[in-house]
């Protein structure tokens, strides 16, 4: 071994002090002399990964002189393991990273987005209705992005403070929603009360009026009082704006059932906000697509949306998970998520519309 190395050093001696000329007649010698040995070896010799990997490494810049040096094996077959090792580095370096979204999956999102006018978190909401838990958010949003589809408006942190949080699992916020109609007079304006569950999120939709007196409101308490006996609920706190439709005698009439009744603060929007954001989704999502004919109409599309509310769309502050409801329970979902996403073809996905497709509840369909 050591004399190897001091042939070794002394040839690179040799080479570092010879001119141009002096090394094409010693590469001309090496030739001759390799072409020498190689005849005396068999006519094919069998190269270990190590000795294939240290002839690409030498041979990779030598361009077309490979074709006269090459004598152990075909030039070729040379250039063949050069292609080989850099398509290996490639793929090494493509795959670096997050593993790419299932190709299922990809389109599962366009074709939500596609069919509705959700941003991302909504659309994140279904796939996680849908059992597909491994697709973040910045996922959803990229893939939105790439394709051309707006990912929606910005939502920031919630404003509540920590009453509001601390009283959230009896406490219920009302609001009045109107709505111009077209009745047999003309355009006229119908009223609706509604009740949210601060913690549950769960709604109470009164029947519309075109004349919410004092008697009409007085009515939606009763029917509202009598909706948390049959439904099981609590209701220790109620809150509500400062609309002069809320009479004394409503604030009275939930007061005598031991409950206490809040009146939001002057130039404090954010108060009764709960409530006010499900009358904005109420409108947006649904009542704003229709001119609304009378009534029983109205009536119709609010029970409609409200019945989608509950057991089929889902929730943002909830964790996009739908309501606790008897008809659609919340099942308990793993919070580790595995590494691979779900693959889940779309010929497995049901679609159920309400009012003529303007809502749709996706599911997967029973095995």
């Amino acid at each position: 071994m050591a004399s190897f190395r001091n042939i070794y050093a002394s040839l690179m001696l040799v080479i570092a002090g010879s001119t141009s000329k002096e090394l094409a007649r010693q590469v001309s010698y090496l030739k001759a002399e390799n072409q020498i040995l190689r005849s005396r070896l068999p006519e094919r010799l069998i190269l270990t990964h190590r000795e294939k990997n240290r002839l690409v490494r030498f041979a990779k810049n030598l361009g077309s002189a490979l074709n006269e040096l090459a004598t152990i094996v075909h030039p070729s077959t040379i250039r063949r393991w050069i292609r080989d090792a850099s398509d290996k580095v490639a793929k090494a370096r493509k795959n670096v990273g997050r593993p790419r979204t299932a190709e299922q999956i990809e389109k599962l999102i366009l074709k939500l987005a596609k069919d509705n006018s959700w941003g991302y978190t909504r659309i994140l909401g279904e796939l996680k209705k849908l059992g597909i838990e491994s697709v973040t958010r910045n996922t959803v949003k990229n893939i939105l992005k790439r394709n051309g589809y707006d990912v929606g408006p910005k939502r920031g942190p919630g404003t509540w403070d920590e009453f509001i949080k601390r009283h959230a699992k009896t406490m219920w916020q009302c609001d009045f929603y109107s709505k111009k109609v077209v009745s047999k007079t003309g355009l006229r304006d119908l009223f609706v009360l509604v009740f949210l569950h601060l913690e549950t999120r769960r709604v109470f939709i009164s029947p519309s009026s075109y004349h919410p007196d004092e008697s009409w409101v007085l009515e939606q308490a009763e029917a509202f009082t009598q909706h948390l006996k049959d439904e099981k609920l609590s209701c220790k706190l109620l809150m509500h704006d400062r609309d002069t439709k809320f009479t004394k005698s409503f604030d009275e009439a939930f007061s005598a059932g031991k409950r206490d009744v809040k009146v939001s603060a002057f130039r404090s929007p954010n108060t009764n906000a709960y409530v006010e954001r499900f009358i904005q989704s109420l409108q947006q999502e649904c009542l704003d697509h229709f001119v609304i004919f009378g009534k029983a109409h109205f009536d119709h599309l609010c029970s409609e949306y409200r019945e989608h509310y509950h057991i089929e769309r889902p929730h943002q502050s909830l964790e996009n998970l739908v309501l606790p409801t008897a008809k659609a329970k919340r099942t308990k979902r793993s919070k580790k998520q595995s590494s691979e996403p779900e693959t889940i073809p779309l010929s497995s996905i049901r679609c159920r519309e309400r009012l003529g497709g303007l809502l749709k509840h996706y599911s997967q369909k029973a095995a």
